[in-house]
Parts: C-alpha cells; sequence; structure tokens
C-alpha cells in the first residue's frame, strides 16, 4: 500500500380513463437505458472461458432471469408492466431480457463478451415479464397458492441444470424501475456463463433522484417481505446456497431485513436455523445505508450466512450526496469518527475473527477507475470479476488474488494489487483444480 493516510475511511461531509393515464406516467418514468458492462479482466484474456463450460448453454443473445417484487402490476400477466407503488404482496415472475438488437447473433454476443474493447455501446432490453404468482408476504409459509409451488418448482428446474447450484438474488439501488433491476440481474447472470441462476428483487423505488426521500421510504417498508422472501426461498428451493448481492440502497432493504429474520427466530437453534436459511454470500455493493444501522444490523444477524462483504469507496460521490441528505455516513463509504470505542472494537474484530471481509475499492490502487465511482461493482473489468469469482467459487479474498492490509487501529482491508489480472487467473486455475 502507498501511505497510511490513504487508508483513512471518509465522507464528503385501472379503471379509469384517468387512472389509465396516471398508471402510464408510473410505468413510463425517465430512466437511460442500460448497456453491456465491460468484459469482466478475467474474460478478455481467451484462457478463461465461462461459457464453455455450460452444458446447457443456449446460443442466444435472449437471456431469462427470476424476479421478486413488491411493485404494483398492470396490464396482463405475460406483458406484465410494474409501476412505482409499494404493495404487500410478492408478485413472481420471469423476465426475458434481449442482449443487442434482434438480429444480434450468439456469435456476435460472445465476440463482445469476451473482448477488451467494443467499437459501440450493447443495449439491453426487457422484451417481456411474464406474472406466475402473487403471494401474501404475510400469510402463514405453509399456505403458498398452487401457481407459487409452481414458481419454486421453475427454480429448482433450474438449479438442477445449472453448473452452478447457488441462487444469487441480486437487489437494486435507488432511482431504478423494474426495467433497469431486469437488465442489471440479466448482464450479471450472462457473465458468469450462464451458469448460475439468477433471481432479481424489485422493490418499488419512485425512480427519480428527485424523489429519493419515497425510495428510502418505499425501503423501509419492503423490509419485512424480503425477509419473507428468504424464507420462502429456503424453504421451497433447493439451493445448495442462496446468495445476496445488494447494491447502494438495496442495503437499506437488505441489511434489516436479515436482523430482522434473525429476530423472529431468535429462539430457534442457529444451526438449524442456517440449514433451513442457507445463506452464503451476502455482498453489499457501494452500500447506501446509515454506517452505524448497518453496523448494527450485522451484529445481530452476523453469524447467519456463510460470509458477508462489504466494499468501501471513501470517495464515492453518489454516497455523498446521500450522506448530505441523511446528515450520517454511509456504510459504502464510512466516517470511523461517528463509531465509540466499544463500536470500533467489535469492527476490528469482525474484520479479523468473524466472516466479515471488508474491500477497499479505490483509484489510487485501481487503475482506471474514476476515483469517485459508485457502479464499480460491474463497471471496472478488475472488480467484476472479482465478485464473479466470489459467488461463482465462494472463495475468500485471499484465495481470489487479493492483498491484505491492516490499519493502524487493527481493521483489516483488502485490496486489488497492481497485478491482479495476473492474480486473478491464477486464483481462478487454483480454485477450478480444487473443487474439480
Amino acid at each position: 500500500m502507498k501511505d497510511k493516510k490513504m487508508i483513512r475511511i471518509k465522507i464528503l461531509k385501472p379503471k379509469n380513463c384517468c387512472v389509465a393515464i396516471v398508471l402510464l406516467f408510473l410505468v413510463a418514468g425517465c430512466q437511460p437505458k442500460v448497456y453491456l458492462m465491460p468484459t469482466p479482466a478475467a474474460l478478455q484474456t481467451g484462457e478463461h472461458d465461462p461459457f464453455a463450460r455450460n452444458p446447457e448453454l443456449e446460443e442466444t443473445n435472449r437471456v431469462v432471469v427470476a424476479y421478486a417484487t413488491n411493485r404494483m402490476g398492470v396490464g396482463p400477466e405475460d406483458d406484465r408492466k410494474y409501476i412505482t407503488l409499494f404493495d404487500g404482496y410478492l408478485r413472481l415472475g420471469t423476465a426475458q431480457i434481449r442482449i443487442g438488437s434482434v438480429n444480434k447473433t450468439w456469435k456476435d454476443i460472445y465476440s463482445l463478451s469476451t473482448s477488451r474493447e467494443r467499437q459501440s455501446d450493447i443495449r439491453l432490453d426487457l422484451e417481456a415479464a411474464k406474472e406466475l404468482a402473487e403471494l401474501n408476504s404475510a400469510a402463514p409459509i405453509d399456505e403458498l397458492s398452487p401457481e407459487a409451488r409452481l414458481f419454486f418448482e421453475g427454480l429448482n428446474e433450474a438449479l438442477d441444470r445449472s453448473l452452478d447450484k447457488d441462487l444469487i438474488l441480486y437487489v437494486h439501488g435507488a432511482n431504478n424501475n423494474f426495467y433497469r433491476a431486469s437488465a442489471q440481474a440479466a448482464q450479471f447472470h450472462h457473465f458468469t456463463g450462464r451458469n448460475s441462476v439468477v433471481l432479481f428483487y424489485a422493490w418499488p423505488s419512485a425512480e427519480s433522484f428527485l424523489r429519493y426521500a419515497v425510495d428510502v421510504n418505499n425501503a423501509g417498508r419492503t423490509v419485512p417481505v424480503f425477509s419473507r422472501l428468504l424464507e420462502l426461498l429456503g424453504r421451497y428451493t433447493k439451493a445448495r446456497h442462496i446468495d445476496i448481492l445488494a447494491y447502494s440502497a438495496g442495503a437499506q432493504v437488505v441489511s434489516p431485513a436479515l436482523a430482522l429474520l434473525r429476530e423472529n427466530h431468535a429462539s430457534e437453534n442457529i444451526g438449524e436455523l442456517k440449514q433451513q436459511l442457507r445463506l452464503g454470500e451476502v455482498y453489499f455493493a457501494a452500500p447506501d445505508v446509515d454506517f452505524k444501522v448497518f453496523l448494527e444490523n450485522l451484529a445481530t444477524y452476523i453469524d447467519l450466512p456463510q460470509n458477508v462483504t462489504l466494499t468501501v469507496n471513501p470517495d464515492d460521490t453518489v454516497l455523498a450526496l446521500a450522506a448530505m441528505h441523511h446528515n450520517v455516513s454511509r456504510a459504502g463509504s464510512p466516517d470511523p469518527d461517528e463509531l465509540s470505542a466499544e463500536e470500533t472494537r467489535w469492527v476490528i474484530d469482525a474484520s479479523r475473527k468473524m466472516p466479515l471481509d471488508i474491500l477497499w475499492i479505490t483509484a489510487e490502487t485501481i487503475p482506471d477507475m474514476s476515483s469517485g465511482s459508485h457502479s464499480f461493482w460491474y463497471s471496472h473489468p478488475w472488480v467484476s470479476t472479482d465478485v464473479l469469482i466470489q459467488f461463482l467459487f465462494q472463495a475468500r479474498p485471499a484465495e481470489r488474488g487479493l492483498v491484505p492490509y491492516e490499519e493502524a487501529d487493527g481493521v483489516r482491508l483488502w485490496y486489488f494489487p497492481a497485478d491482479y489480472p495476473e492474480q486473478s487467473s491464477q486464483a481462478i486455475n487454483r480454485l477450478k483444480e480444487e473443487r474439480r
């Protein structure tokens, strides 16, 4: 590492015409399009090809991912639209996303997905969302409709066909509509070599930076709904592990939901509860959640998952604005001065003795990354490579080629070494051999 000063975490202080028109406005929004993320570094050299490892690969530019949402839905069930209004019901289905134009062949998509440079951006489009089931999230977990059972059976069939037996659950951030959430989940699934089963959770974001306060409110209201989804996945799927990737304000759903889940089962044997829920990797990418609240939640549920990852970019410009809104730092760009001596000791112990990895994501150690980046987990080829290795191999930082650094106060961080592409390539070879 360069200098200890660099490590100092910081922040910058529908039954009538009128109803139909309102619903169409809520559906439309003004969201920018999603374009295929840069090719992860591990896929750029040709040495590692996850697509070649997929025995069930469908050579098409269409990608299908599962979804769960507590957004209110409108329109036909085979072409559902989801608006910004909160609902206590869980709606389950599948979304089909197209990569590139209708004329793009698999050969085109494969070439673009394994190349370092692209001549143009490749847009992702949501072709259709097919709602398969609806259930009351407050109903007893044993009361499952035939349609909901068929949805979970479909997930299990996909897991049977998949090389990766884990279920990856993606939770989007603020200022997102259903389309953007589906596209992000689809491209993550795509770059696993389509070897993983991915389900995304679309909570009712208001889809506008100007309505961030609405997002915060809806994220809080979504917590018990998402907590019940985790119980349902543990009960009705055969996933080896249920992994969670929470991005930005998605942490405002996931973090308290995990704490609520643990509190609701406080009287149960922890070993049996872990077997029921089978939580694997819980990855917080640039989490937009109060730093102290995040730690309080973490202390409640840290004995549930296999591992928790916290990514920190001290210069994250989006989290700097969020900190100004909340008047406290965010977990993805935390201010350690907000902690008491006891809380600081807990963080030190958690980073060294508990299943918590803190990744230091900064332009000072990662070349060609914007210093204020908030989207680094998918927009930078090094970080996206590390995310894929972690989820596909359930691997710890040292196994993935990252390097530890211990702060003066004892907190252990992990950072990307200058030769990370070579280190990660060697790590993939080792992990494949160990898990063969």
